[in-house]
């Protein structure tokens, strides 16, 4: 009886919490609709739970970005994101953030969500600002897609639907957190997991 009493409360206690890291080391941030207790909102976009996924599609005022920045700081790590965009969104991966006000594409590096840039240098599938983006730029608006970010020392990947689009060794290495941002369109992430290395 006590046992399954301390069980339930250590539930309780998890609750609505990232899940633990299993064996493998990954942990869950975003599953379907839950897991917006795992950041800090940033800024004022209406972000929301959902039951598939944590969504934005408006913001009060004018402030350009607004993000979901996590608890934790992360430094070297693998990355797995399954995001929807509407054909006008503007958003991103954020990571390895060294200040989060004002939290930017120059004080943290953003692997870019952003079909349609209006200078497609650094848009979808690019790491701004040190890596640009694939020609053709990858259309990634009304339909799932997945991320995936490596990042160890100054090393940082990223594969967007299985391609990689973008990679250098000329990263910064300092630990920041990871910000999911929203600066226009419908944005929404169905499944969010980090694993550090």
């Amino acid at each position: 009886m006590r046992t399954g009493v301390l069980a339930l409360a250590v539930a309780a206690a998890v609750a609505g919490c990232a899940t633990p890291r299993g064996g493998d080391g990954w942990q869950t941030l975003i599953d379907g609709g839950k897991g917006l207790d795992n950041f800090d909102r940033l800024g004022t976009a209406n972000w929301r739970a959902e039951p598939d996924a944590l969504v934005a599609d408006s913001r009060v005022g004018t402030e350009p970005t607004n993000y979901l920045a996590t608890h934790e700081r992360y430094k070297d790590f693998q990355l797995r994101a399954e995001f929807w965009v509407s054909d006008d969104a503007n958003s991103g991966v954020y990571m390895r953030c060294s200040e989060v006000r004002p939290m930017t594409d120059r004080t943290c590096h953003e692997a870019n969500i952003f079909d349609k840039r209006p200078d497609p240098s650094y848009a979808t599938g690019a790491i701004v600002w040190l890596v640009k983006a694939p020609t053709p730029v990858p259309h990634t608006g009304g339909k799932w897609n997945t991320m995936e970010i490596t990042a160890k020392g100054k090393q940082i990947k990223v594969v967007l639907n299985g391609v990689t689009t973008a990679e250098t060794n000329e990263a910064r290495d300092n630990a920041g957190v990871i910000g999911l941002q929203y600066a226009g369109g419908t944005v929404k992430f169905r499944k969010l997991q980090i694993r550090p290395l």
